[in-house]
Formats: structure tokens, C-alpha cells, sequence
């Protein structure tokens, strides 16, 4: 028993993934999902699809790795932060689709509550802004709009979680209703000061506790899987939302230290150790992991749409068929065009927050394509980081200048977008050379809890690079390029 099984739950895709007892990729599985739009800013998962391409992925990575269920050692699941689910505490039947963190739908509820005077509480306890981005304000849509379902959950009939709590709950099934403090700290309803569910705001959004899941460790005991489901029961020792589990999975374990994921949305984290730092800069304040009971804080900045702007080259514009093209169009734009693509799809998140505005193009001639398309879509990605890269300078003192950024993520396959990306940010970018961090994040939890993997000095000393990107524009060029992209998104906002 020396392999460990990550579970990666994602916003487009679940995926399963064998690591051995070097901590080696040794196979893994893939599930693409539909994506569902009910609505302009909606955006719904169906709750079988997560479930049926989860369980799917597993048995086919066991499979491809050549090995039986009992040659697991434990399970770490890592998955989509924010996204929301309630179903029936006895037959696990959903009462909706998953509202997926992108959703924007409970914008007007959030003003709403805004100016009730709710806000500096709510940032005060949970760190966070009070936004539709998290699972608050969502699982009180569901309660106040799915017919029956507020008098259900106050019977006691339903119970709420994030992606994680979902998967533990089926895996076991139904004996464990619980979650980790990563991914509770991004519902809005969690007190990270305090490590509990914050009674007021529960009350205030008329949502019972009774449908809250218990708040673990990242590494902890949380359930055993029925054993039809992959031939043996297996323990899942290790949860962390997606992002922390990249902040692990990069061994950003020392206050200062920044990673940078970029999947369909980018998240960048910084550890503060066991600081909550205050951002006065609108970054939101989380739990980057909790082990042995004591968390460790991080500031954070969230970009909605980062990949998801090539999926839209791909899919919308239909002007490349494979992700991969993008790069080479990119390389083949007119320089002397100044394009701007701001990919407001569903809003800006940090340090914007803005859920009403909408993507906008600027700098357009009759000279621009497909290549500056593509160009303008990549470069927002790095234009968007230099915005939480300036943020957390500004909030964190101990960061210098002299800061080095480790990236991970589908994009940061990229050469051009890493170059690009250390160019605007003017530091260096450093890309390790597992780029499956937050499986590996949360592998690394299970592992080290089931005696397979080392201790974190240990993990720490293992991270190894890949490739360090260093600036190579000219300060004058980065300034003016900067000063561009602040004036286009200047013109994008609602207010």
C-alpha cells in the first residue's frame, strides 16, 4: 500500500490521478463535463455528472496504473471552491443543479445586503467580500427559490456542502457530512478567527445549521469509501479546495512565499503565516491549509477567467481548434497594434469585485485577427496577475520586491504566457517541474498522514524547478503597457 489515489474535481473536467510512493505520476484519468448557462451569468453543473465522472476516473486510473483498490494507500481529494450543492440528508437526491462559483446570480442579493450594512461584518469574520462569488449567498437562493426546500432544511431534510462534502458523502455512503477549513473558509459562512460556523451570518441568511458539515483538519480522517465502489475500502486522509491545495502541492510553507494557478479562472495565494492580514486593497483573506488544529492564513486574489479566455478563442470565436494554437498565433501579432481584451465575462473579480460588468475589446483596427486575439487573450491573464501582484504588495509588507512567483496550472505550460507574465510583472516566474500541484498538493496530505510520504520539511525539500522566467522588457514599455490595460479596464467597469 504505497500509492496514493488524488481526486481533482474542476470546474470543466474530473480527474483521478496515481501517485507512487516517490510522490511519481504513475497514470491518470480524465472526464470533461457539460457546462450549463440557464441564464446570462449563470452557471450550473448537473450534480450526476460531478458524481458519475468522479467515480469514473477513478476506477480508470486504478486501471491504467495497474493495480487493485488495495493498493491504495488513502485518497486526498482537491476540488472547485465555492460551488454549491444541498440534497437530501437520506437519499442524496440534489434539490437543484450545482451553482458553480462563476455564477453571478445573487449580485442584486448581495447589494441588498450590502446596504443592510452586513458587509464589514461578514469581511471582518469570514475574511471575505461579500460577493456571489461564495457559497452564501447561493445556498440562500436555493432556499428561497426551489419550491419546499426552506421548510425541508429547517426539518432537518437537507444538508449543504461544497464539492468535497459531496464526493465524501457518496464515497462513505452518507456516514460523513463534512468538510475541510480550506473549503469552508470560502463559503461565507465560516469564522476563521474563531475555526466555527459564524451563528450571525447563518442567521441573517435564514440558513439552519443543521445543514452544515463538520470542519476537519486538511489532513484528517474523513470517512472510509464503500468498498463496491472501487473494490476495497480506502481512507480519504487529505481535502483542500483547489487553491491551497496548489499552495501545497508548490510548498509555499514559509510567510512571504506566492503561488499562482492558472486554470479556467487564476488564483494567486500568499502565506501570512499565522497573521490574518486585513487587506486594504479588496484581496480576501482565507486559510491557506489547517494542520494539527492551528491554520495558516493567506491572502488571496481571484481571477474569474483565465484559461476559460482560450476556451472562448476555441469555442465562441471558433478561430483555433486546439488549445495550443493560441501560442503561435500569439507570436505571429503585429506588435504595433496595442489590443486589449478585458474578459469580463462574469465580471471582475479582485481587486475590482465587480459582478456587473461585462468583457470589452479595446484598440481595435481593421488590421486586427485571429493572432491579436490571441495575443490580447494571453496577455490578460498576465495584466490580471500584475493587478493581485501590486494588491498584495501593497497589503504585505514583508513582500519585496525582490519576490519570485511560482506558477502551476494548464497556462503555465505556456512559454510565451510565462515570459509574458514575468515581462509585465517585472520579477521573476518560477515553473516547477510537476505542474499536477494541486493534486499533488492534497496526495501529499493523505500521504504523509497514511506514513507513505515525508513530513513537510521533508515535501518542502523535494520541490524542484523547471524552468525561472526573467523579465526581459524594458521598464519604459512595461509602464505604458500597464497604464493601457488599467484605462481599458477603467472603461469595462459598471461604476
Amino acid at each position: 500500500m504505497t500509492h496514493i489515489l488524488a481526486i481533482d474535481q474542476g470546474t470543466t473536467s474530473s480527474r483521478a490521478i496515481i501517485f507512487d510512493a516517490q510522490m511519481k505520476v504513475k497514470a491518470t484519468a480524465q472526464e470533461e463535463f457539460t457546462q450549463h448557462f440557464p441564464d446570462s451569468g449563470w452557471v450550473e453543473h448537473d450534480v450526476s455528472d460531478i458524481w458519475a465522472s468522479t467515480a469514473s476516473t477513478v476506477r480508470g486510473a486504478i486501471e491504467r496504473a495497474g493495480l487493485g483498490a488495495s493498493d491504495i494507500a488513502a485518497i486526498g481529494i482537491t476540488n472547485q471552491r465555492e460551488t454549491t450543492l444541498v440534497w437530501d440528508r437520506h437519499t442524496g437526491e440534489p434539490i437543484h443543479r450545482a451553482i458553480v462559483w462563476q455564477d453571478r446570480r445573487t449580485a442584486q442579493m448581495c447589494e441588498a445586503l450590502k446596504a443592510d450594512g452586513l458587509e464589514a461584518m461578514i469581511t471582518r469574520n469570514t475574511g471575505l467580500l461579500l460577493d456571489p462569488y461564495f457559497s452564501g449567498t447561493k445556498l440562500k437562493w436555493l432556499l428561497e427559490n426551489v419550491e419546499g426546500a426552506k421548510a425541508r432544511a429547517k426539518a432537518g431534510e437537507l444538508i449543504f456542502g461544497t464539492v468535497d462534502s459531496y464526493l465524501i458523502w457518496k464515497m462513505t455512503g452518507g456516514k460523513a457530512h463534512v468538510t475541510d477549513a480550506t473549503n469552508a473558509a470560502r463559503t461565507m459562512l465560516y469564522n476563521i478567527r474563531e475555526g466555527t460556523w459564524d451563528v450571525e451570518i447563518c442567521k441573517a441568511f435564514g440558513i439552519p445549521m443543521s445543514m452544515l458539515p463538520e470542519v476537519k483538519d486538511c489532513a484528517a480522517d474523513f470517512g472510509t469509501t464503500r468498498p463496491d465502489l472501487f473494490g476495497a475500502e480506502l481512507p480519504i486522509y487529505g481535502v483542500a479546495g483547489d487553491q491551497q491545495a496548489a499552495t501545497l502541492g508548490q510548498a509555499c510553507f514559509e510567510p512571504g512565499m506566492l503561488k499562482s494557478t492558472y486554470g479556467t479562472g487564476c488564483f494567486a495565494l500568499l502565506n501570512t503565516g499565522p497573521t490574518l492580514v486585513e487587506s486594504q486593497n479588496r484581496l480576501l483573506g482565507t486559510i491557506a491549509y489547517q494542520l494539527d488544529g492551528k491554520p495558516t492564513y493567506a491572502l488571496e486574489g481571484s481571477i474569474f477567467i483565465a484559461g476559460a479566455v482560450v476556451q472562448w478563442l476555441r469555442d465562441g470565436l471558433k478561430i483555433i481548434r486546439d488549445a495550443k494554437e493560441t501560442q503561435s498565433l500569439a507570436e505571429r501579432a503585429d506588435p504595433m497594434q496595442s489590443v486589449y481584451l478585458v474578459p469580463a465575462f462574469t465580471g471582475l473579480g479582485a481587486p475590482y469585485w465587480d459582478a456587473e460588468c461585462r468583457g470589452a475589446v479595446y484598440g481595435l483596427t481593421r488590421g486586427t485577427g485571429p493572432a491579436e486575439f490571441a495575443k490580447a487573450a494571453l496577455e490578460s491573464v498576465g495584466f490580471q496577475t500584475r493587478d493581485l501582484w501590486e494588491a498584495m504588495r501593497g497589503d504585505w509588507q514583508g513582500q519585496g520586491g525582490d519576490a519570485v512567483l511560482r506558477v502551476d496550472g494548464g497556462m503555465s505550460a505556456s512559454d510565451w504566457s510565462m515570459q509574458f507574465l514575468s515581462d509585465i510583472l517585472g520579477a521573476p516566474v518560477d515553473r516547477p517541474k510537476v505542474l499536477e500541484t494541486t493534486a499533488l498538493g492534497v496526495a501529499w496530505l493523505a500521504g504523509q498522514r497514511a506514513g507513505v510520504y515525508p513530513d513537510q520539511k521533508g515535501f518542502a525539500e523535494m520541490w524542484a524547478l523547471d524552468r525561472r522566467f526573467e523579465p526581459s522588457m524594458e521598464g519604459d514599455t512595461r509602464a505604458k503597457r500597464y497604464a493601457g490595460w488599467k484605462d481599458a479596464v477603467a472603461r469595462t467597469l459598471s461604476r
